[in-house]
């Protein structure tokens, strides 16, 4: 009886863990996205875009939110990088975060700042949410 406690209690262990990886692979894998988008986005005479910063964790889901909708506006360099622009902002619309239902901000209570600045606080949050899991 004792041999089968230890299993389940590997077992659930091991669950746990495979299901931890697959998603952390998938944040570094937006993180690399916005990282390239950074290199290629326009960032003079572009819209400056509600940039959420540090927001604490009730806040996620309305951050995430404003990122993806801040996304949408973002314009390439030059014509020739559309495609893989366009591709990497698909990629980032998927990035799904639960809703606490606690957060008094919204989208517009965020400052708003270049593109560039958008994406590297993008990347924060990001890098935030793989050092949380």
């Amino acid at each position: 009886m004792e041999w089968m406690t230890i299993f389940y209690v590997l077992f659930f262990c091991s669950s746990t863990a495979l299901t931890a990886a697959p998603q952390k692979a998938k944040y570094q894998q937006l993180l690399k996205s916005i990282r390239e988008l950074e290199t290629r986005v326009k960032d003079k005479d572009a819209e400056l875009l509600h940039t959420p910063e540090n927001p604490v964790d009730e806040c996620l889901f309305i951050a995430v939110t404003c990122f993806q909708n801040g996304t949408v506006k973002l314009q390439p360099n030059n014509n020739q990088e559309k495609t893989t622009f366009t591709k990497a902002i698909r990629h980032l619309k998927k990035l799904n975060v639960s809703d606490s239902g606690k957060c008094e901000s919204s989208c517009e209570s965020y400052e708003k700042k270049g593109p560039k600045m958008f994406l590297r606080s993008f990347a924060k949050l990001i890098q935030k949410v793989i050092n949380q899991s």
